[in-house]
């Protein structure tokens, strides 16, 4: 929250009077929301997106669940970019998070603190549900309650909603996670991910999310001539001419009918997220084997793992790691670490995950040195 005075806010805001929160001018700024489920790629839609000089003059909301983020330091960053990150429970706090983020975004660049810009994205995580976000950005959605509400709402509009699919296990968090069909019902535009892994699946992707939300535009961004620039809207995101459930669950959520729980940062539902962290550079093998442990183990509930760890053979370059359920993606190395905390940390989000075994197994690893880069520890 900032707490610059109200009337330095109003004297950089349109002269037009706000009439209710969400209605879109001509001088408003649009705003992409990028949402789609655990592990579907929306991270690195995004990174191609933000690559094409066209966008240099986006900014970027970033979403996590749980309290360490690691997302946004896999984001493509640079001096004309301003990327602010919210962490948490999204669907208590989505229209807190979003409102107060493009706030923020709006005041850094009204005192000179960031470079201006010309439209935003908003990474959702996975576990997201898009109605409050939605409710929160478009005309009769959240009521204002406050001086920044009006204010976010006289300078930025809702342009459009992308998700992304992916083939190979969007099936199965459809079938298993209310979020993830919300997510496709809610897109103008749908991004079949991981397409080129699974090119069967696929193709049953395109059937499925095509009976899920018949209006929404499909793309393969694995296939010839796909532009992500494509998905950049211009316009205003309405939610008429949708399935019905659309409008039903956007009057559900200005009624306040989101079921009340504890706001743990860390939990959403039956969802929980793990964070494991070390000081010291880890051993090589024995991250290979700890990741290979933990994703042969397909009972285990987990849905997502990520991270970045700081390796013995080479400190300086860390090493960025992600799997969805049971499959370890290949792992790369960053030139360098992106900000000053060159930290180990390590996010798993899933259902019934064994908690205590995977954190000692863990200290395990973070004890195991090897001698030919300094450690004392056992072979």
């Amino acid at each position: 929250m900032l707490s610059s005075p109200e009337n330095s806010i109003a004297a950089a805001l349109p002269s037009a009077s706000p009439h209710h929160a969400g209605i879109a001018g001509r001088d408003t700024i649009p705003v992409t929301l990028l949402t789609g489920f655990l592990g579907s790629g929306k991270t690195t839609l995004l990174n191609r997106m933000l690559a094409d000089g066209r966008m240099k003059g986006a900014a970027v909301v970033i979403n996590e669940f749980g309290s360490v983020a690691v997302d946004h330091d896999l984001v493509h960053k640079g001096s004309e970019r301003y990327v602010v990150t919210t962490t948490g429970c999204l669907c208590c706090t989505a229209t807190s998070d979003v409102r107060t983020s493009l706030f923020e975004l709006q005041e850094m660049a009204r005192r000179g603190d960031a470079p201006p810009f010309d439209r935003v994205i908003v990474e959702t995580t996975g576990l997201a549900d898009p109605a409050p976000i939605v409710n929160s950005l478009i005309p009769g959605g959240a009521p204002a309650t406050g001086f920044r509400d009006h204010a976010v709402a006289r300078r930025f509009r809702l342009s459009n909603v992308v998700a992304t699919f992916d083939a190979e296990a969007g099936e199965a968090a459809l079938d298993g996670h209310i979020e993830a069909w919300k997510q496709i019902a809610f897109a103008d535009d749908v991004v079949i991910t991981k397409g080129d892994l699974a090119p069967e699946s696929s193709m049953i992707a395109h059937g499925r999310i095509s009976g899920l939300n018949p209006f929404a535009r499909l793309h393969d961004r694995h296939r010839a001539g796909f532009d992500p620039l494509a998905l950049v809207g211009s316009g205003s995101y309405s939610p008429t001419g949708r399935l019905e459930d659309v409008a039903g669950w956007l009057v559900m959520e200005t009624m306040g009918a989101h079921e009340a729980h504890e706001h743990d940062p860390d939990r959403h539902g039956d969802v929980r997220a793990l964070q494991l962290r070390a000081d010291d550079p880890l051993d090589p093998k024995a991250v290979e084997t700890f990741l290979t442990i933990l994703t042969g183990q397909q009972q285990a509930g987990l849905l997502r793992l990520k991270g970045l760890l700081a390796l013995g053979d080479d400190p300086a370059r860390p090493m960025v790691v992600h799997a969805v359920q049971h499959r370890l993606y290949p792992s790369l190395r960053l030139d360098c670490w992106p900000d000053s905390d060159t930290t180990s940390r390590l996010v798993l989000i899933g259902t019934d995950l064994p908690v205590e075994p995977i954190r000692k197994l863990f200290e395990t690893l973070a004890r195991r040195k090897r001698s030919w880069w300094g450690g004392k520890g056992k072979r």
